[in-house]
């Protein structure tokens, strides 16, 4: 639990890492442009952390999961290679996405005016600057957004469907 409690407040302090220093900055300065090598720096790096929150929250259900469910065979399930385990899938899973997508819209051909006035870069505001056909990237992006907002969804609900079933099939009310 806690283990997977560190990973949650990593990925949190990544991704608010990412846009905070220059949102502050921007501020700071009275500019609110960012700069191409920034913004694909700012965009990888901010995909990788939200892509991999999703998942670890994902695990955390999982985990509560187990604890409720399974308390005597907890320490047994829910191993420290197992917990490694559903750690390390998200991060090489999403450091994958987000490479693949900020490649794909980087080796690019941008044209005409290829200014975002922004202090944060996102994909969406980069998808009009785009020359080129767009169809595949928009393709990309939302076939693995939907996969990762139905799976980690799904992960979530059935685990605390599952602790709803639980409980509700205890016999005592000092159970409950």
């Amino acid at each position: 639990m806690y283990f997977l409690l560190r990973h949650l407040a990593f990925t949190d302090l990544g991704y608010s890492t990412a846009v905070g220093p220059k949102m502050l900055a921007s501020l700071a300065v009275d500019e609110h442009t960012i700069s191409y090598n920034w913004c694909a720096t700012q965009l990888t790096v901010f995909s990788i952390f939200i892509t991999n929150e999703l998942f670890v929250l994902s695990a955390m259900a999982y985990d509560r999961y187990v604890a409720i469910c399974n308390p005597l065979l907890y320490t047994v399930i829910m191993s420290q290679r197992l917990c490694q385990l559903l750690v390390a899938i998200p991060y090489l899973y999403s450091i994958f996405l987000s490479l693949l997508a900020v490649i794909k819209i980087f080796i690019s051909s941008f044209c005409g005016y290829n200014v975002i006035m922004h202090f944060y870069c996102d994909i969406l505001p980069l998808i009009p600057l785009l020359c080129s056909d767009t169809h595949e990237i928009k393709w990309i992006i939302l076939i693995f957004s939907a996969f990762n907002l139905v799976s980690s969804l799904l992960i979530v609900l059935v685990s605390y469907i599952l602790i709803l079933v639980a409980i509700l099939r205890m016999n005592s009310a000092e159970g409950r």
